[in-house]
């Protein structure tokens, strides 16, 4: 017994449901011959294997997302006397009625939506796993690394990106702790640091100390403390000699946007090069 798995992809589900139906016939199991024929992306490469089919009185099981692809299958067996099955099309026809949108007809979609996701999920875990400088060994892993004071959206910027596939690290920058060695050996095309007004900066920290119950008079939003901050975090990047972007009046998605655009410039520039 012959089996044709006719895909625009990889044919890994019609291989995958001609197995399970064929379990159901213990004589035939293991003598069953499948065949995948994969990527088909022509009506000739149809016309071909139907042909083929035919000679071998083989029954295709096709998995095609195309309308002409599926009715070349359908009405070229049906000419040769081919038992073909199609496994996408009634299922794709009552999603279209439910959804009340039509399929994009756009082969390997599966696979990249997966690759997609599992992608997006890699960078908000490194995201958390490298977030506050909690490990300087994700700098070097890192496809951007993000270096401010305390409270410049660091953490939410991180996070952002990742959403977009990025895998993002951030460091704090205080006067009193050196960064770590990381940041000074890592690109600087991928290091950005982010800077904010002082007297903006004294308003979002007075907020957050009302906000977790301690008074707006502590150390941490002084002006003075701020300034001696922002002195340290000019000296540090100068060293690195990245970017700097001012965040004082820039949403996150704003920032984010401006990132993303020079991180991409420099990565065509090296592939340039």
């Amino acid at each position: 017994m012959h089996i044709f798995i006719i895909s625009d992809s990889i044919g890994e589900t019609g291989e995958l449901v001609a197995k399970a139906a064929l379990s159901q016939f213990e004589e035939v199991y293991h003598k069953a011959k499948i065949k995948r024929f994969t990527h088909i992306d022509s009506l000739e490469h149809i016309q071909e294997i139907v042909t083929l089919a035919k000679s071998h009185r083989a029954i295709i099981i096709y998995t095609l997302v195309r309308d002409d692809m599926k009715d070349q299958v359908a009405s070229l067996s049906e000419q040769s006397g081919v038992e073909a099955i199609d496994l996408m099309g009634p299922v794709i026809t009552k999603f279209e009625k439910v959804i009340g949108s039509q399929a994009m007809q756009e082969p390997g979609l599966v696979r990249r939506l997966d690759e997609d996701y599992f992608a997006k999920i890699e960078a908000v875990e490194f995201a958390v796993k490298y977030d506050d400088g909690r490990d300087p060994r994700g700098l070097l892993q890192a496809d951007i690394v993000l270096v401010g004071v305390s409270r410049t959206s660091k953490t939410p910027l991180s996070q952002y990106l990742a959403n977009k596939r990025w895998k993002v690290a951030n460091v704090p920058l205080v006067p009193e702790v050196e960064p770590p060695e990381e940041l000074y050996e890592i690109d600087p095309a991928k290091c950005f640091g982010l800077v904010i007004n002082p007297e903006k900066l004294n308003s979002i920290r007075r907020e957050r100390l009302k906000a977790i119950g301690l008074s707006d008079e502590a150390n941490y939003a002084k002006i003075e403390r701020i300034q001696e901050e922002l002195d340290h975090f000019h000296s540090v990047v100068s060293k690195i000699q990245c970017e700097v972007i001012d965040v004082t009046n820039r949403a996150v998605e704003e920032t984010a946007n401006i990132i993303i655009s020079k991180r991409q410039d420099s990565l065509k520039n090296c592939t340039r090069t």
